[in-house]
């Protein structure tokens, strides 16, 4: 009896142990350094006024800094994506002529380590030409160290509806 209890718990041991083994390999390292800032949704809603205020501004080089040195801008009103920090500032100088104004009208944030993305509908208003423009967004933001900055933005204007 003594001997089928030693090798029921051998065995047992063993099954353990490969299956602790099979969950070790289906999950991430444990010695990762990266540490994830805590973050909210306030917050990360706050980008989009900061960004907006940039805008405000009328100066195309200060809604940039709000962009990674990699990034994608999928402008609104151009065909061609923005990579470079130049390539932006020149969409911007134009987009910026008719001194436009951004409000949001439906959001969606969700949050992960050090990212987080904030997507939804908004609208502009051009003060200079009192016209308004309805589009969808998304804005990927990433946790550089010491700031959020856009690491991809797309912007689409509303398709008609049918």
């Amino acid at each position: 009896m003594k001997l089928i209890s030693m090798i029921t718990l051998a065995a047992l041991a063993i099954l353990t142990g490969c299956a602790s083994i099979g969950d070790k390999q289906n999950t991430a390292p444990s010695d990762s350094t990266e540490i994830c800032r805590v973050t909210t949704e306030e917050e990360i809603a706050s980008l989009f006024e900061r960004w907006n205020r940039s805008l405000e501004s009328g100066d195309p080089h200060k809604v940039v800094a709000n962009y990674a040195e990699r990034s994608i801008l999928l402008p609104t009103l151009s065909n061609k994506p923005r990579l470079t920090q130049t390539e932006k500032e020149d969409y911007f100088h134009h987009f910026l002529e008719n001194r436009p104004s951004g409000k949001i009208d439906l959001r969606f944030i969700e949050i992960g380590c050090n990212t987080a993305v904030d997507a939804g509908l908004y609208t502009f208003t051009y003060a200079k030409t009192k016209a308004q423009v309805s589009g969808r967004y998304s804005y990927t933001y990433h946790w550089d160290g010491s700031r959020w900055l856009i690491t991809s933005h797309h912007s689409s204007v509303m398709p008609e509806k049918k």
